[in-house]
């Protein structure tokens, strides 16, 4: 250990990198119970099904399975990141695992979106005898369990903006340091910047309940215009109409989860802009900026700072305490020639 560096200074500095969303736990659970609730309806229906000659239950038991496999990758993912998220292979942590699963779930859907698009199309060219009564009846219980999932993850992906500041700070007479803070902090006065910081993950879990509660709802309503019209066509039309909109869904997640895999700052993040009002002054300048999304409410960033008269990076970061997404800040200083 260097002499310089009493073992005190070094206990205080150290920490650990957990950038879990504040709701992780909470979300895992709900996708847990959706899991089981999906599950359950899934084999009652392939079961019911085959008792009584029913392909349209079969067929929508088999449905249901793809949204439970789909779910459980988002259930996987938080088991994973909660217990390996202090594992120092992971360089940032696990926060960015939601956003890996939110990624590879929009994936699926799209996928999902492609088959609905397909069959219905091969349904509106050759089309085919329809039990109306049946396949309603399907659709109306599929709604029910796809509402409840809904309502059980309703809210999960949203950040409420709930910070913390436990202060941990890396210095040295080099002019080189990072800081890690965690967040739980209501706190009057943080500089509040708009981004954003959802969980793509429980996201991901929520529009695959919900694109599966709208395809029930299209398919009420053709079945039972067809019904009543005879419109057999109708019902392949709805099929197509709901592949275009969950395709467009899956698109919007995969842009967003992917964003954050690849560090993008994402339009409207004015976390950058921000950092720059708070370092810069006539004297000090900012020659080189990173910063990037590390888990949900969490951000990290790099600094560089040109300055004619060098402080203490502890310093420049202090300008930064207000920045409550701020998780884990890095600072070097240069003294301009």
């Amino acid at each position: 250990m260097n002499a310089g560096i009493g073992k005190a200074q070094m206990t205080a500095l150290e920490h650990d990198h957990v950038f879990l969303g504040a709701d992780h736990q909470r979300n895992e659970l709900r996708i847990w119970l959706v899991i089981g609730l999906t599950t359950l309806m899934m084999v009652a229906e392939i079961f019911a099904g085959t008792i009584y000659g029913s392909m349209a239950l079969v067929a929508d038991g088999w449905h249901m399975s793809t949204h439970a496999s789909a779910l459980l990758i988002s259930a996987l993912a938080y088991l994973f990141a909660r217990r390996q998220a202090r594992n120092p292979r992971f360089t940032f942590g696990t926060g960015k695992l939601g956003d890996l699963a939110g990624f590879a779930s929009a994936i699926i859907l799209a996928l999902i979106a492609l088959l609905m698009a397909w069959e219905s199309w091969l349904r509106l060219v050759n089309p085919v005898p329809i039990g109306f009564a049946q396949a309603i009846a399907v659709a109306v219980i599929g709604l029910a369990v796809n509402l409840a999932s809904a309502w059980l993850l309703a809210g999960g992906g949203h950040d409420h903006g709930h910070h913390a500041h436990h202060g941990h700070g890396h210095h040295g007479h080099d002019h080189h340091g990072h800081s890690h803070r965690g967040h739980h902090d209501h706190g009057h006065g943080d500089h509040a910047h708009h981004g954003k910081t959802g969980d793509n993950n429980i996201r991901a879990a929520y529009l695959h309940v919900v694109a599966d509660a709208l395809t029930s709802v299209l398919a009420i309503a053709a079945l039972t215009l067809g019904s009543l019209y005879g419109w057999l066509w109708l019902d392949p039309i709805m099929g197509i109409v709901g592949g275009l909109v969950i395709a467009n869904w899956s698109w919007g997640l995969m842009k967003s989860s992917g964003g954050v895999l690849l560090d993008v700052v994402p339009h409207g993040e004015t976390l950058p802009v921000d950092i720059r009002e708070a370092i810069e002054t006539e004297e000090d300048r900012i020659t080189d900026l990173h910063v990037w999304q590390v888990g949900p409410g969490h951000h990290a960033a790099i600094v560089a700072v040109l300055t004619p008269e060098p402080r203490d990076p502890a310093f420049y970061k202090a300008r930064l305490s207000a920045l409550s997404e701020l998780s884990h800040v890095t600072v070097e200083v240069t003294r301009a020639a």
